[in-house]
């Protein structure tokens, strides 16, 4: 049997809590990579993706200069709220992932929450 790495135990062990307490909301997951950062509304009861943003997208690429900085984190943040505002959502649960609650990740988490999102 393979071992499981530290990180998939991790994140693991962060979406089984986020599912248990998310009481039908909706989860706002967060992925970062060292060239950019994406994120996404996901409705885990039909398996759907309903709103998402990144730094690998054209339109946020020609306004960051670095897809890794907490600027284009902030943007992708205040994006991916803009969409699932659209999208007629108001509150989410945040999956951290496997990554801290720091840095780029907790700067589109406060974009996210600026921009109207609840959470």
């Amino acid at each position: 049997m393979k071992p499981v790495s530290a990180e998939v135990r991790r994140k693991q062990r962060v979406r089984t809590r986020i599912r248990k307490t998310a009481n039908g909301r909706l989860r706002l997951s967060v992925h970062r990579s060292g060239q950019h950062i994406y994120a996404q509304v996901i409705d885990d009861k039909q398996g759907v993706t309903v709103a998402a943003a990144s730094t690998a997208e054209k339109d946020v690429r020609a306004k960051v200069k670095n897809g890794s900085t907490v600027e284009g984190a902030k943007m992708v943040g205040s994006l991916v709220a803009e969409r699932a505002k659209k999208a007629k959502i108001d509150e989410v649960v945040f999956d951290r992932g496997q990554f801290l609650f720091h840095g780029r990740i907790k700067a589109l988490a406060e974009a996210a929450r600026e921009a109207g999102l609840k959470f």
